[in-house]
């Protein structure tokens, strides 16, 4: 993966805001400080916004310690600003909604975020599989929003989904082609349609393995290995699905089976596993089990 562009800086918003500190909100406020971006991570209290605080400095640690940019830990960190107030999103130029995979709390908070940024800011979901225009219907502003779909771990992706809803402003999704190439990734371009393409594809090979898993075809590994192998994928489909999140995963595809039919519909074996707590790698047992 090629690094942030630093010739370009100037097309990406100077602040960027992000709602919401786990994993994926983090990862993406760590690669718009590593472009150069001012950026304020709002969380739900002060415990969440703490924690968030220190999984991105420990993040951007990392980058620092492998060299992966030339900014200091100082300047990184005095980049970072946390709240949990949506008013610190006041004069960013973009803000990007990263909470939970849940239509409702979405759309709860994109409507907080479009109460208190400039009319001039631009709007985006992280979503993976929920329809941009069904969020956009609840904005008063539908133009300046769209889907910037991040990919996890967001340091060490090489990819951004840009979803195009039908509102979207054309312009916008020009700029957010160049934000992403600013941000050292490759930009993909899809209209909204159910899953998009990544979750789509992604989704149809994960519940064909864990359907595979559950009738004793193959263990998990040599499934895995099946693709990692034959097909070169740089992790197998159970693997990947581990560091998802087979709660992601479930919401995914349960997503995709309401809009696209029964092929989508999730095997009893990832339904058991999430409901025992089972969620992958951030709860240390899915397919595999995870240590630190």
């Amino acid at each position: 993966m090629s690094g942030p562009d630093p010739t370009a800086a100037e097309t990406i918003p100077a602040r960027v805001g992000v709602l919401g500190g786990g994993r994926m909100g983090a990862g993406i406020a760590h690669a718009f400080l590593l472009a150069g971006c001012q950026v304020v991570v709002v969380e739900r209290d002060e415990s969440a916004a703490a924690a968030a605080g220190e999984r991105i400095r420990e993040s951007l640690q990392r980058s620092v310690d492998r060299g992966s940019t030339e900014k200091g830990i100082a300047a990184l960190e005095g980049a970072l600003e946390t709240s949990v107030d949506a008013a610190a999103f006041a004069d960013a130029g973009l803000v990007i909604e990263a909470v939970p995979e849940d239509r409702a709390l979405k759309i709860e908070s994109l409507r907080r975020i479009e109460a208190v940024v400039p009319r001039t800011a631009v709007i985006a979901s992280n979503t993976s599989s929920i329809s941009i225009d069904d969020l956009a219907a609840a904005l008063e502003h539908p133009e300046r929003f769209l889907g910037l779909h991040f990919f996890n771990p967001v340091p060490a992706s090489s990819l951004i989904e840009v979803v195009v809803g039908g509102s979207t402003n054309q312009e916008l999704v020009d700029d957010a082609r160049a934000w992403t190439e600013v941000l050292g990734k490759t930009p993909v371009v899809v209209a909204d349609a159910p899953g998009f393409a990544s979750s789509r594809l992604g989704v149809a090979l994960a519940l064909e393995a864990i359907r595979m898993l559950e009738e004793g075809i193959a263990t998990a590994a040599d499934i895995d290995a099946a693709m990692e192998l034959g097909y070169r994928h740089p992790a197998g489909p159970l693997r990947t699905t581990d560091i998802v999140g087979l709660d992601v995963r479930l919401g995914i595809a349960e997503e995709l089976h309401a809009k696209l039919g029964e092929r989508f519909a999730p095997p009893q074996l990832l339904r058991d596993l999430v409901a025992d707590g089972h969620l992958g790698r951030k709860t240390g047992r899915g397919f595999y089990e995870w240590s630190e």
